[in-house]
């Protein structure tokens, strides 16, 4: 076992001395926490959005109605308060001074008399009734609508250069407009501008539309120019930093997993769409739920992964499938993910206003540890989410992806209790309390998730494992040489295509990332034929910061994972505390038996988990932090 607690000299020379197959720079600890910390995202933010409601078809009487629905109902007070106008809200860009023009048939507050238009009478007024309010750009220079949505009546006029709406050339000026002059708290930027406006646009070989080269290739992450993508999204964070010099904003970067974006928003914006559009059909919520289901390391408070909206209400999620409703929104609640109604609230129904106002989800969703609930049994059929409390108690959602009643059995071990001992089930969407030892059955309804709150007697006493604690955890460096596309994603029929294409294909990138209690490529964690139940599963030349206040040490059994392949290539694992050295193992190659390491961490605020391979392999490696915990 190997417990240092200050660097020693031959420490530091061997480390020196490490050949690295990444780059020193990345690996090298910093005694920094990287993740996003800018603007008002602590919580996953709650409201409503036009879009899934009205498409463009928004106006300022739908958006007023839905906001007084919002509060009249309780929803306001159960934490919804984002009012965010999406596309179908500019006439132009004025051609001489390059402001925004609003449309004012359908936003007649907008016009103030003056020659300039303004935005600032309809966020008075949302601010006035207790909620904040948001608006809808594109990183290019034409939004979704105008890119996908040929014809559409709420499209921009006026000359080319007038319908060039988008945030392309114009971050300062616009960002400026929108939050300094007009209010708005929150903004979604969209990605369309520089995906779909190249030369085979056929408003583009019409002259209605100026082509633009695009930056992201949907279908190809090598011909998608990553960098160029990352620095448009850096500066419009960077204006929006500008302009709010108080930190009260909101960025929402809406690229839906291209661009390798599940690696890198996590630097640059509050939350980040993880795949494309949802719809109200339950094959794409599936589809939509798998874009972010595995990826809980990759969300902390400040930033999060985010499916899409809800579409409560719509299609398969209406008044006559509650199950479905229900289900969508447990879902959601358990992911951590940005709770953004997507329906016409005029016509909501009590059963409907009451899914979407459940205090006690609402509060799993809300819960200031932040923990994503992570995958306890994954199957095509039936998932088991879990996730940690910031009192310590668990919440637990059992799934039935599929549209006939199964029977389960939930076990301590999912929960990481003690088998032992009596845990305590209190059903969130029925109110019922219940216990149980060891494991208890349930059957599923079709498409059913039954939500409970659990408490029992922790299986580690005192501390946590670290698949417990993915809020805590910002993966600085993933190991991954190139993305490749993940192929666990639901793959749907996609509505707008229907069956006219080839299917839907594995797109967005993440394969190989870092998970809790899997391995990257989603195996049973194994060193040497030993299994570990808990545990981080990443690829060598990797990187993990850790929130360690509150704890003084760290212990994991470490080694090469036995679903790698057999290149003769080693791995070294260390532990820093605040930036020092605290311990290393030895090097380790495939098949060698996990080894001990345990450290003091001295109360360290940023530990960092490091694997550096020597160079040597032929392809991606898995290694395991099995059982890793901070301890008191």
């Amino acid at each position: 076992m190997i417990r240092l607690h200050l660097p020693t000299i031959a420490a530091a020379c061997a480390l020196a001395a490490l050949p690295l197959s990444a780059a020193a720079d990345e690996l090298d600890p910093t005694g920094a926490w990287s993740a996003y910390s800018g603007g008002q995202a602590p919580l996953p933010p709650m409201g409503w959005n036009s879009w899934n409601a009205f498409y463009h078809d928004v106006d300022e009487e739908k958006v007023i109605a839905s906001a007084q629905v919002i509060v009249d109902s309780g929803l306001a007070d159960a934490g919804y308060r984002y009012i965010n106008i999406d596309d179908g809200w500019w006439l132009k860009r004025d051609a001489d001074t390059g402001r925004m023009v609003i449309r004012t048939a359908t936003f007649p507050s907008a016009a103030t008399g003056s020659d300039r238009t303004s935005f600032r009478p309809l966020t008075d007024r949302l601010h006035a009734m207790g909620l904040k309010a948001g608006i809808y750009s594109d990183i290019g220079r034409n939004s979704c609508g105008q890119t996908f949505g040929h014809g559409n009546a709420n499209n921009p006029a006026g000359t080319l250069a007038e319908r060039e709406v988008g945030l392309y050339d114009h971050i300062e000026q616009d960002i400026a407009l929108y939050f300094g002059e007009w209010g708005f708290d929150y903004i979604k930027v969209d990605g369309c501008g520089i995906r779909g406006m190249g030369a085979d646009n056929p408003n583009v070989q019409k002259g209605i539309y100026r082509e633009m080269a695009p930056l992201i290739d949907f279908d190809s992450i090598a011909k998608t120019d990553v960098p160029a993508v990352k620095d448009l999204f850096a500066q419009v964070g960077q204006a929006l930093v500008r302009h709010n010099p108080d930190g009260d904003f909101l960025y929402s970067l809406c690229i839906w997993g291209s661009a390798n974006v599940r690696s890198w928003a996590k630097e640059y914006g509050n939350i980040s769409r993880t795949s494309e559009d949802i719809a109200p059909y339950w094959g794409r919520m599936l589809h939509n739920l798998d874009s972010a289901s595995r990826r809980a390391l990759y969300a902390q408070p400040g930033n999060w992964n985010d499916p899409d909206m809800l579409f409560v209400g719509t299609g398969d999620f209406d008044s006559d499938h509650p199950a479905e409703a229900r289900s969508h929104f447990s879902l959601w609640a358990m992911l951590n993910a940005p709770l953004i109604i997507g329906y016409d609230l005029r016509k909501a129904t009590p059963e409907q206003l009451a899914i979407l106002g459940n205090r006690d989800l609402i509060a799993l969703n809300q819960d200031p540890a932040g923990n994503q609930a992570v995958l306890a049994y994954d199957t095509e059929d039936v998932q088991f989410f879990v996730k940690t409390l910031a009192d310590g108690t668990k919440a637990v959602a059992l799934f039935n992806r599929t549209a006939t009643p199964i029977p389960v059995t939930l076990t301590a071990d999912h929960l990481k209790y003690a088998a032992d001992g009596e845990i305590a089930l209190t059903d969130l969407w029925s109110g019922e309390a219940s216990s149980f030892t060891g494991e208890q059955e349930f059957t599923l309804a079709p498409h059913e998730t039954r939500v409970f709150r659990a408490a029992g007697t922790r299986a580690l006493p005192g501390g946590m494992y670290l698949s417990e604690m993915p809020g805590r955890i910002n993966v600085a460096e993933e190991g991954i040489d190139f993305p490749e596309p993940d192929p666990m994603i639901h793959r749907a029929i996609v509505p707008w295509q229907n069956t006219r294409s080839n299917g839907e294909r594995p797109r967005y990138t993440g394969w190989g990332g870092a998970r809790a209690d899997s391995t990257p490529y989603g195996q049973m964690l194994r060193i040497a034929d030993r299994e570990f139940l808990t545990g981080i599963g990443v690829l060598a030349n990797s990187r993990l910061e850790v929130r360690g206040d509150g704890f003084r040490r760290f212990s994991a059994m470490v080694g090469r994972d036995d679903s790698g392949s057999d290149d003769g290539s080693r791995v070294r694992f260390e532990v820093y505390g605040d930036g020092k050295l605290l311990g290393a193992s030895e090097w380790m190659g495939l098949a060698e038996p996990a080894k001990p390491l345990s450290v003091d961490t001295g109360g360290a605020a940023i530990v960092e988990l490091v694997v550096r391979g020597d160079g040597k392999a032929t392809r991606p490696v898995p290694v395991t932090w099995g059982d890793a915990a901070l301890l008191p």
